[in-house]
């Protein structure tokens, strides 16, 4: 029985709260078939040396780190302005909850580079581990997701190319846990905003082989960190990017002040703040006058997206936990909600998104890199953390919507994603950019016509049931909609640029759409290869049928619902309790 007194009305099942256990204190490697599917297709042989170690980190992930998230979510970071004799320390106090789960997940990081080189040792793919290690961190804690891994990668490449070499040292020194080491932050917005690099404030000046970086940035995460990326403007009007660190070469203080701590709606285990440079120490990571720098910084930004992305996959995922759960247990109308015609269609349509937007995220980090996808991937995760997160709430009744329960935090943290590393609008003038100065989407293409043409084959030679292969409707869909895809890049650069720009999300939109069902079909194919199952075939059916096909003026409410018929199949594959 649970801590609590029994109350003269608790004499129903109904009341017996311990019934409703949602993910906090499961394995979440144990429970999620669907990362399970993904590891084995991604690590090959090395997927059973891997197994023990994503046991274990399934496990502290639903166990001591989803703790201490919602313990540092009630007490956050706070600011000490000032030490006792008035002086500027801007010492950023992370509460005691952040350390222990900060500890212990260096002690069990996958991305650290002596865990990569023993999984390539053991033939694991460590793109992969490490891509499964933030995806449990982020249904967890996408703050603590941010605070580790917010722009080491860019710190530690910029710094290799362009630091001078006292400077690399340093820089090495403190990521030598490697990049997901909570050491990094990104400093680009100011109060005139972010992306708009035209209205940049912040200035450099140079002083010997290092500069002098004046200026003040609205919107800092990980404040606490180590080692800044600052962007400010060169003497010449140019931008470019720049390494600040908390002390001098001399070993003092650097010119580095926080004012104020954000009091934020969510993702409150990151420390964001207001940050001031007053003469700061910095230095140039930029080849002289050639702009190498904030190019490579660019490139880093989207692999940041892709980042931002499994933040919002996390939260969807965690959101579909937590509504499964909650619904297995919770009574309506003499049944329980899992068993109620609309609730399992909300269920399903939550788990076929789900698993769309999880096999989008894990092909950027571990397929091939296309300039165009992370865009496109983060535009659809991101804003599916949101609606996963709503739905969550929606499922719980107003239990959802008090803050003892998960999934109001869920929703807090899961709004920022659309912001982080560029809104909507950003992703769509990225995805121009693209296509209209790398022609980008002309590789994209060819990968989905060469995925859907191997997801369509069916080796006769093999033991494979054709009943388990993915279906020729689903493929002929899929097939034809990559083509009209085709068609409508072409008639949208026929457009006058005003109606073009209007027109970007609708055609990033459709973009995602196929890629998505285009990646369901490559999964499905392997999962009918290996294991003679057709899961995924339904999922990527589900899924196709619900952004790609063409319903008519029935809008499809005549035909059976497949989702509602297999929703134990869904349900199989989604959870296991």
């Amino acid at each position: 029985m649970g801590r609590y007194l029994i109350e003269s009305f608790d004499s129903s099942d109904r009341y017996a709260t311990e019934r409703y256990q949602g993910a906090a204190g499961r394995n979440w490697w144990s429970c999620d078939p669907t990362l399970q599917l993904l590891m084995r297709r991604h690590l090959g042989d090395g997927f059973a040396w891997a197994t023990p170690y994503l046991d274990k980190l399934g496990a502290l992930m639903g166990g001591t780190v989803a703790e201490c998230a919602e313990e540092t979510d009630r007490h956050p970071p706070r600011l000490e302005k000032y030490d006792k004799w008035g002086r500027d320390v801007s010492e950023v106090v992370m509460p005691p909850s952040f350390h222990t789960a900060r500890n212990a997940l260096m002690a069990n990081n996958f991305t650290a580079p002596a865990f990569a080189d023993e999984a390539r040792a053991n033939g694991a793919n460590p793109a992969a581990l490490a891509a499964a290690w933030t995806y449990l961190l982020d249904q967890a804690d996408i703050g603590m997701g941010c605070a580790l891994g917010t722009g080491g990668d860019m710190v530690v490449s910029l710094a290799e190319r362009h630091a001078p070499d006292d400077v690399r040292d340093r820089v090495r020194a403190i990521f030598a846990n490697g990049f997901y080491s909570g050491e990094a932050a990104q400093m680009f917005t100011e109060r005139t905003g972010g992306s708009d690099l035209a209205a940049l404030e912040a200035t450099a000046v140079p002083d010997g082989d290092s500069w002098v970086v004046s200026g003040f940035k609205w919107f800092a995460s990980n404040a606490n960190g180590s080692a800044f990326v600052v962007l400010a403007r060169l003497p010449d009007g140019a931008v470019a990017p720049f390494l600040v660190l908390w002390e001098r070469r001399d070993g003092s203080r650097n010119g580095v002040r926080i004012r104020r701590l954000k009091d934020k709606l969510g993702t409150r285990s990151v420390a964001s703040a207001e940050v001031e440079f007053a003469d700061a120490e910095a230095f140039l990571l930029a080849g002289s006058g050639s702009g190498s720098g904030l190019g490579t910084m660019m490139k880093l930004t989207n692999a940041s997206r892709l980042g931002v992305a499994m933040m919002g996959v996390g939260v969807a995922r965690r959101a579909l936990v937590e509504s499964l759960c909650y619904a297995r247990a919770r009574e309506a109308f003499g049944r329980p909600l899992i068993e109620q015609p609309l609730m399992r269609r909300k269920l399903a349509e939550l788990i076929v998104e789900v698993e769309a937007a999880q096999a989008l995220v894990f092909d950027g980090l571990v397929g091939p890199r296309l300039r165009i996808v992370p865009a496109l991937i983060k535009l659809r995760a991101a804003r599916l953390g949101v609606t996963a997160a709503s739905d969550a709430i929606e499922v719980h009744g107003g239990n959802g919507y008090i803050e003892q329960w998960p999934v109001a935090r869920l929703l807090r943290d899961a709004q920022v994603n659309p912001i982080w590393e560029g809104g909507d609008n950003i992703l769509c003038l990225d995805v121009r950019r693209a296509m209209l100065r790398e022609n980008a989407h002309e590789p994209f293409l060819d990968r989905l016509t060469s995925a859907v043409d191997q997801a369509s084959s069916v080796d006769q030679a093999s033991s494979v049931d054709p009943a388990s292969s993915v279906d020729p409707e689903t493929v002929a869909l899929v097939r034809g909609r990559i083509e009209d895809l085709r068609k409508a890049i072409t008639a949208w650069s026929s457009l006058d640029p005003v109606a073009a720009e209007a027109q970007l999300f609708a055609l990033a939109t459709y973009m995602a759409d196929v890629y998505a069902a285009v990646l369901l079909l490559e999964q499905a194919e392997w999962e009918a290869r290996e294991f003679g199952t057709d899961r995924k075939a339904l999922v990527a059916r589900l899924y196709a049928d619900a952004h790609l096909a063409d319903h008519g003026p029935l809008r499809g409410i005549d035909r059976p619902a497949e989702g509602l018929d297999r929703f134990d199949d869904l349900l199989a594959g989604a959870l296991t309790l």
